[in-house]
Order: structure tokens, then C-alpha cells, then sequence
């Protein structure tokens, strides 16, 4: 099988990586999207696809699945390709200017820009060191909360401080019979609203808030069916269907951090005065990736980050085409000055 030619080669099928196809289309640019992932959207895809998102222009509130289904639908024009369940591993840069990326399964793909949307990257859920907690796993402890409706009813102990175990905390006391929230510390460090909600819950007694707390020990048979936890210096059992700790991911960078790239913390150091391009010249990162003073890792930000990052894209593709800015309330989306066509009702086109 010969290379895989595209203009642009995104790396991660996230929102941002979808939105990037977006602004790449009405600059008349062809998108290839490689994703280690088996279907697009990312971590709102496969960690959280009930779970609200309250901070898109224009959406008071839009379910992170929901956020994936309508970017599909946003791009469709463009026609964009795709190569899923696939992992790039390999940059070489050609003679010519271009880059050649070899994928896990050593398929070649050959673009003249390459943009890293690869959101936390390759990553696991951080996992507290409790003993026999492995042995829980997928009967009673539950790392990731993918359908809310999996809990309906149940009583659930939740661990964390951040904004991922204060949302579903709020979430899950609309449906489950008894939400704990255990956090090692008196104060939380997520979002200030969050935080009040979850004390207006706890409050009402719609919940049960314990700190500073911590989960020592699992009990159960065949399935969890207690959790032991030191509170003040007492020990307390618990009783429980589900344990969900939820202290982040641990994100991996793979391949990628064989690239010659400047890494930070586990992210890629870019330029953004100008474009979010990495000290390559041709390769760009975009959204929670990639870190510059000041950076703000929200889907919002990443956007505004694919924009940019497709006018430059644009001016390395086109070096003597002068691109002049139009917009999409005048000359609209199919048949953006004959760039685009309409094209089936498959969102996504898949190579084998």
C-alpha cells in the first residue's frame, strides 16, 4: 500500500482536531485524522459522552457526546478521511518539505503540515494505592463514568477534589440512590459554581460530603460491597455498589515524544504569539497538548487555537496564494467559492 496523502494530518480525533477539519475546509485544505481510538471524539467520546459541557459559545449546555455528534456533522462537507484504532509513531521529514508519519500498524501517511490535537495524549486513569483494588476492578470500582444511567439507583462512593468527581458528584445525585463524596483535603480545587453546588446538595442533605477523608480498604465477595475510609482519625465503613475514584489521568505522549519536540511537563512547547507551531517549522499542537504562558486547557481555547493555526497552515501549503479572509455569514458553508461539495450521508470515511 502506497502513502496516504493529505495536506494536513491531524493527529487526534478530539473536538479540536474535528474543528481544525472545519477551518482547514473553508481554506480549501484536505484533512487526514489519525486517532488511537476505534471512533472520533476523545476523551468526551469514550471518558464522558453524558457528561455536560456548560462553556460552548452559543450552547448553554450540550452533553459531550452530543458536542462530538454535531462537529461530525459541522465537518461532513469537507469530506474528511480517516484512520482509527491507529497510532502515529514515526516523523520523518522528506527532502521536498513535506513529512512523512509511519503509524503503529507502519502505514505511511505524507502531508505537507502536520497538527498535533492529541488532547492529554495516550493516558490511564491515576489508580490510589489500595490494596485488592485490581480485584474490584469492572465489579464495583469503576475509573471512568461513560452512560450516568449504568449507576441509576445504586449508592456510590466518589473520591477526588477536582472538577471531574465535583460534576458527577452533581450529576449522579439526580439518578442514584446515595452519592458519598470522600476527598483527602477540607477544600476542593474545582470550579467555584461546582463547588457551591455540591455544598447547596450537601446542604439539603441530597448528599454526603466527607472530608478530609480517605479510602483505606474494599470489602466484598464476589463484587464490592463496602468501602473503609479514616476520617479525623476514626474509622468508618461504608456501604456501597460502586467506588469511583476519580483523581485524573496520566497522560503519555507515545511515539510523538520521539519526534525532536520540546516537552514541558508531558506537553509540546509552542510559539503562540503567532500560530501554536512547535519549534519544527510545519508541525503545529493544538488544544490541552500543548502549553505556552498562560495557556487555559479548555475546548474553547483549543478552537480558537485550530484557527490560527490553519492561516499558517494555509501559507505553508500555498506559498504564492494570497488567502483573504471571508466569512461564513456571507458566503456560507456548501460551495464555500467552489471549494466544497456535498457529499453522502457517511459522516466518516474510513481507509483501510
Amino acid at each position: 500500500m502506497g502513502k496516504i496523502e493529505t495536506d494536513i494530518l491531524i493527529i487526534g480525533a478530539g473536538p479540536v482536531g474535528l474543528f481544525a477539519v472545519f477551518e482547514a475546509g473553508l481554506l480549501g485544505l484536505k484533512c487526514h485524522i489519525i486517532d488511537a481510538l476505534p471512533k472520533p471524539g476523545g476523551q468526551c467520546t469514550e471518558i464522558y459522552p453524558k457528561k455536560p459541557i456548560y462553556d460552548i459559545p452559543g450552547m448553554p449546555e450540550v452533553m459531550a457526546g452530543e458536542l462530538i455528534d454535531n462537529l461530525l456533522e459541522q465537518i461532513k462537507p469537507f469530506s474528511p478521511t480517516y484512520s482509527l484504532a491507529e497510532v502515529a509513531d514515526e516523523l520523518i521529514k522528506n527532502e521536498d518539505g513535506t513529512f512523512d508519519v509511519i503509524s503503529n500498524l507502519k502505514k505511511v501517511y505524507n502531508a505537507k503540515v502536520i497538527a498535533i490535537a492529541g488532547g492529554l495524549g495516550s493516558f490511564e486513569p491515576r489508580k490510589p494505592p489500595i490494596d485488592s483494588i485490581l480485584d474490584y476492578e469492572g465489579k464495583g470500582v469503576e475509573y471512568m463514568i461513560k452512560n450516568p444511567e449504568f449507576f441509576r439507583g445504586k449508592k456510590i462512593v466518589i473520591a477526588g477534589g477536582g472538577d471531574s468527581a465535583l460534576d458527577w458528584t452533581i450529576e449522579l445525585s439526580k439518578l442514584s440512590k446515595k452519592v458519598t463524596l470522600v476527598h483527602r483535603r477540607s477544600e476542593f480545587r474545582g470550579a467555584i459554581d461546582s463547588v457551591e453546588k455540591v455544598q447547596k446538595l450537601k446542604d439539603s442533605s441530597v448528599i454526603n460530603v466527607i472530608t478530609p477523608a480517605e479510602v483505606i480498604k474494599l470489602n466484598g465477595k464476589e463484587k464490592l460491597e463496602s468501602i473503609e475510609i479514616i476520617h479525623n482519625d476514626v474509622f468508618k465503613t461504608i456501604e456501597t455498589d460502586f467506588f469511583v475514584p476519580l483523581f485524573g489521568l496520566v497522560p503519555k505522549l507515545g511515539g510523538i515524544s520521539n519526534w525532536g519536540l520540546e516537552i514541558e511537563k508531558n506537553s509540546i512547547v509552542v510559539n503562540n504569539s503567532l500560530d501554536y507551531q512547535t519549534n519544527i517549522p510545519g508541525v503545529f499542537a493544538i488544544g490541552d497538548i500543548n502549553t505556552y504562558p498562560g495557556k487555559l486547557k479548555l475546548i474553547l481555547c483549543g478552537f480558537h487555537e485550530a484557527t490560527l493555526m490553519c492561516q499558517s497552515a494555509f501559507k505553508i501549503i500555498n506559498p504564492n496564494k494570497k488567502n483573504i479572509l471571508k466569512y461564513t455569514t456571507v458566503s456560507g458553508i456548501i460551495g464555500f467559492d467552489g471549494i466544497t461539495k456535498k457529499t453522502d450521508n457517511s459522516i466518516i470515511k474510513k481507509i483501510s
